[in-house]
């Protein structure tokens, strides 16, 4: 395995993880920091009376769309990939200036919030428009979906498994990972967010529907060209060599003959991570009802103006 370059991706040892104690680089840490910004986000985000949510959705539905859920879903297209992808590209001067992890946060909460509201919004308005079909009660259109659903996780960016640096207990590093999932695509992210938004317009073909998956694959697309760009500016010449040896279309490398899997490649999936994706998938399944009702409720919940804020903001 050449790992001169690149690094080996879902590597995980259990027996080197300690509870550790709070403000050291343990999972106590990162629990604290996990429920910290979930609480921030769930007050000031998410909860109607202290929260904005409502007040941005509200202002896109009136005051921009005009009651045109199309309009909405389409803001969202626009303004979250600005944001996620705007702050990503601004790391490298901003980590500069406040940090690493402090940077981490700027950058995860106002993704966290965007990504929220327009899940939310999509949920709720997913059979608006245009219906040319649903096959959301078929049940071999379903298995289908299902499977197609499960297995674009796994295309997940091998960064994602590096918990405690996207919660910032561990210094966040812009890392250059070239084994797993990174041998059959560079930019699995991009793959599997394709898969799922063709499994989920296949079960639901609706004009509204279409219009937020194109989106969706959109935004990662353009995600391929700004990740390369930000690895060539950070890794240059290593990158280069990375990127002779990989590609962005599935298995395109490998049938070029410039990547050669190993004889025990198998053995690059069958890590812990893996199997936290696999079970975490199955458990998001199953709590799609939930995520339904959800989303039902604070559409009937409706704007209750203000939040938490007001007395700063006024």
């Amino acid at each position: 395995m050449d790992l001169k370059i690149g690094e080996d991706a879902g590597t995980f040892d259990i027996q080197k993880e300690q509870w550790g104690e709070l403000g050291e680089n343990g999972w106590f840490t990162f629990s604290v920091a996990v429920a910290t910004i979930m609480t921030a986000v769930a007050v000031l985000w998410v909860y109607p009376p202290t929260g904005y949510s409502d007040d941005f959705t509200y202002t896109l539905e009136t005051t921009i769309a005009h009651g045109n859920s199309h309009v909405v879903t389409l803001l969202y297209g626009i303004i979250f990939p600005i944001v996620h992808s705007g702050l990503a590209s601004l790391r490298p001067y901003g980590e500069q200036i406040v940090g690493a992890r402090m940077w981490r946060v700027i950058f995860a909460f106002p993704s966290l919030c965007l990504a929220y509201s327009w899940i939310v919004y999509f949920i709720s308005h997913v059979h608006d428009g245009i219906q040319f079909y649903d096959l959301s009660q078929n049940p071999v259109a379903h298995g289908i979906a299902f499977t197609i659903n499960f297995l674009s996780f796994f295309f997940l960016y091998p960064s994602v498994f590096n918990l405690k640096e996207v919660a910032a207990v561990e210094k966040p590093t812009l890392h250059l990972w070239e084994t797993g999932i990174i041998r059959i695509t560079r930019h699995p992210q991009f793959v599997g967010q394709a898969m799922w938004s063709a499994a989920h317009l296949a079960m639901v073909g609706t004009s509204f529907t279409a219009l937020t998956m194109a989106l969706l694959v959109g935004h990662h697309a353009f995600a391929c060209w700004n990740g390369d760009r930000r690895y060539y500016d950070k890794y240059g010449e290593a990158f280069e060599k990375v990127h002779e040896r990989t590609s962005i279309i599935p298995f395109q490398a490998i049938w070029e003959g410039r990547q050669v899997l190993p004889k025990d490649y198998y053995k690059e999936l069958l890590r812990g991570p893996y199997l936290v994706i696999a079970i975490g998938t199955l458990g998001a399944y199953f709590a799609h009802p939930y995520m339904q009702g959800g989303a039902a409720l604070v559409r009937n919940t409706g704007l209750v103006p203000g939040g938490i804020l007001d007395g700063l903001l006024n």
